[in-house]
């Protein structure tokens, strides 16, 4: 399939560090071939190191990963955008010029990273819980064919 044919999808959400890192990293690393896969947020942030470390676990490749504002995108075109964030108390960006839109809400890791009354491992694993929700849905929803 070349360049031209691929979807392009966008995922956000707030902070671009954790949710949308790992679906931009897990469907990338998935279906790479038939997808063209971004992701951006509001308010972005440093990835977050745990998002990082999940991925890696995975065998996804992390390099081409990075906080990013939704304002580079601005203008563009995507088949299809998904906003990935899970609490009501938390404000999700909106992002207007795309084919399809979707809300596919999932829980902050970063809620996970600063409690700290959790261990590094029930942070870690907390991070795996959310990564397999998100790798579960995009096998379920992009899955080519």
């Amino acid at each position: 399939m070349n360049h031209n044919q691929k979807k392009k999808v966008l995922f956000i959400c707030r902070n671009n560090s954790g949710r949308s890192q790992l679906a931009e990293g897990i469907l990338r690393h998935l279906y790479g071939d038939c997808y063209q896969v971004y992701s951006a947020g509001s308010d972005p942030r440093a990835i977050n190191p745990l998002t990082l470390q999940v991925l890696q676990e995975l065998g996804v490749d992390t390099s081409p990963l990075e906080a990013k504002s939704l304002e580079k995108y601005q203008g563009q075109e995507f088949d299809l955008v998904v906003s990935l964030c899970g609490g009501e108390d938390e404000e999700c960006p909106i992002f207007l010029t795309a084919a399809r839109f979707i809300h596919q809400g999932f829980p902050d890791p970063r809620e996970i990273s600063v409690d700290n009354q959790l261990s590094p491992e029930e942070k870690l694993e907390g991070f795996r819980q959310v990564r397999d929700q998100i790798r579960d849905w995009i096998e379920a929803q992009f899955k080519p064919g």
